[in-house]
């Protein structure tokens, strides 16, 4: 996978110092090192984005009433598993033909399940810390981009190892330390926070880019052009 991008912020004065530094793509680290990767750029499935319509209120698009989302401990549940939308967002896959991928595809659609509740997580999280919406709303986006991506995972019989893990609870060491990093640079300040999705909104933006590469299969090619999208909406709704 190519590089991303990790911040290391500090805190100085009462404003937020941003460094960014080269390392290991969050995909790359959820392989648990493998080095298998794929070069960059998505190609267009109609049938999928035509029924899935980007669900605007999970992608950065809603209205004011619809971004007003409770959060807390008592909302973690549903922004886990918003069943509604979860299937209907795997269900748009059901007109979209599945291919074949290669073992290197694979092992990067098996790290895009890591990503994605790496980002679902950390959203958790701070919505849970901050009065801030766009953390709930945007973690029900991606309560909706891991259920598509594990409908991938289980129509290529595929592995998933993020089934069964707990909110802040990771498959590989990397992603566990990642996660744990990021998080509690986040937990400084809101707009620490509102920083740090920023980081994994466009690492996962580059990953997703990276992932798509020499993919063939409409389905997986529609899935990442979505999540892609998606990512460059959340991006946006955190000032990006």
């Amino acid at each position: 996978m190519r590089k991303g991008i990790i911040i290391t912020t500090a805190i100085a004065s009462g404003v937020v110092i941003t460094a960014l530094i080269a390392t290991p793509s969050i995909a790359a680290m959820n392989r648990g090192g493998d080095p298998q990767g794929t070069g960059p750029t998505a190609s267009s499935s109609q049938p999928y984005a035509q029924t899935e319509h980007m669900n605007r209120m999970g992608d950065g698009m809603g209205s004011a009433s619809e971004m007003g989302a409770g959060m807390g401990a008592g909302n973690r549940a549903g922004m886990q598993g918003d069943a509604s939308k979860g299937v209907g967002m795997a269900a748009g896959l059901a007109d979209v033909a599945s291919g074949t991928m290669t073992d290197e595809q694979k092992a990067s659609l098996t790290a895009m399940a890591a990503e994605e509740k790496v980002a679902h997580d950390l959203h958790v999280a701070f919505a849970e810390k901050y009065d801030a919406a766009v953390f709930s709303r945007i973690a029900r986006s991606e309560t909706m981009h891991l259920d598509a991506v594990r409908t991938l995972l289980e129509r290529y019989s595929i592995t998933d190892p993020t089934i069964g893990l707990e909110v802040g609870v990771f498959p590989t060491d990397a992603s566990q330390k990642l996660y744990d990093t990021l998080l509690a640079q986040g937990s400084a300040s809101l707009d620490a926070a509102r920083e740090t999705a920023r980081t994994v909104e466009t690492t996962d933006i580059a990953d997703l880019t990276a992932a798509s590469a020499g993919v063939t299969a409409p389905d997986v090619l529609a899935v990442y052009e979505h999540l892609l999208t998606a990512s460059q909406h959340h991006l946006s709704a955190f000032g990006g």
